[in-house]
């Protein structure tokens, strides 16, 4: 059973839960990161949820999201789990925004993660697992953002948060430099 890493209010670890606990109406803090995957001509992978996931089933959101593992360093996270999902391996990852967090609710279900964010870069051909991703497409970066922020483009809400403040960083993902890993939460890292 996959667990995932409880937080404080600080983002120090306060022990583990299954997943599948905490995930409720009443989901507890606890650790993920989100992933926005770009190809070499600098397009975004954007990806439709499946329609079977138990949060936010069917929405189009970034490229890849997850949970470390305990004891699991999140660069080792981000890799596995978009190796799971898409099917491909990245060249590299950089951090974007380490400290980014939020709330959300769809259907009784909350969301409730401090989610740091990266970018992982790559042209592989893309072979995605059903049962996480129902549609995948690429699409331009500053096109995306526009839509998305303008509120023309519905995504997920912790897509359109990160894309608010990812749009600081400036309109060429293949130019955006790397966060520091020291700003991460403290249960990120070990």
């Amino acid at each position: 059973m996959e667990s995932v890493v409880l937080l404080d209010e600080a983002g120090h670890a306060r022990g583990t839960c299954e997943k599948v606990a905490a995930h409720g109406a009443n989901t507890p803090l606890h650790l993920a990161f989100s992933c926005y995957v770009f190809n070499t001509s600098g397009q975004f992978l954007l990806t439709r949820r499946a329609d079977t996931k138990l949060v936010f089933p069917g929405v189009w959101t970034n490229s890849c999201c997850g949970h470390p593992a305990p004891g699991e360093v999140l660069p080792s996270a981000v890799e596995r789990r978009v190796r799971q999902e898409l099917g491909i391996t990245l060249t590299r990852a950089i951090l974007l925004l380490p400290r980014f967090r939020y709330r959300a609710e769809m259907n009784g279900v909350v969301e409730n993660e401090l989610c740091p964010v990266y970018a992982g870069f790559c042209d592989d051909a893309l072979v995605p697992d059903p049962a996480e991703v129902a549609d995948v497409k690429w699409t331009d970066w500053p096109d995306f953002s526009q839509q998305v922020r303008a509120g023309e483009l519905q995504v997920s809400p912790w897509c359109a948060l990160q894309v608010a403040e990812l749009a600081a960083l400036g309109p060429e993902p293949l130019r955006w430099v790397a966060a520091s890993p020291r700003d991460l939460p403290p249960a990120a890292r070990t």
